[in-house]
């Protein structure tokens, strides 16, 4: 058995744009959260505590592709929320990061950076759970 993945059909007008737009924004947002988690851990001794940060601050824009690869199937309202749902992870997080790390010092940095991807992760999955449902919906429909 293998796994065969196929490129995503291209989408239709605007909707096709903001793909494409939130496929960019996403890229762009995994980038600066990188650059601005190494900038505010600068003078974390961890090399672990860091690398662990990390991880967690990139794993919502690698749910948000998976959604995406998964969204092939949903209707098009449902891909719609999807696309501006990462729009919205993408440029909060690097709003909220470049807030925190170029910005005044704070007491407490770490917390935004385990607060932002968790709040992401919530808006991605209320956008898969809105997908979910209008394929279930679509599916007992043509029962």
């Amino acid at each position: 058995m293998s796994l065969k993945i196929r490129p995503a059909p291209p989408e239709p007008g605007l909707r096709g744009i903001l793909r494409a737009v939130a496929l960019a924004a996403l890229l762009a947002g995994t980038l600066g959260s990188v650059a601005l988690t190494l900038h505010a851990g600068r003078e974390t001794n961890s090399n672990l505590l860091l690398s662990l940060f990390l991880i967690w601050v990139v794993s919502p824009f690698v749910g948000a592709v998976l959604a995406r690869a998964v969204a092939r199937y949903w209707e098009a309202f449902a891909r719609t929320t999807l696309y501006l749902v990462m729009l919205v992870v993408a440029l909060g997080s690097l709003a909220i990061y470049g807030e925190v790390a170029l910005g005044p010092p704070r007491e407490q940095p770490a917390f935004f950076f385990l607060m932002v991807p968790l709040v992401s992760w919530l808006l991605i999955a209320l956008a898969a759970a809105i997908g979910m449902l209008s394929t279930r919906k679509r599916g007992q429909a043509a029962d």
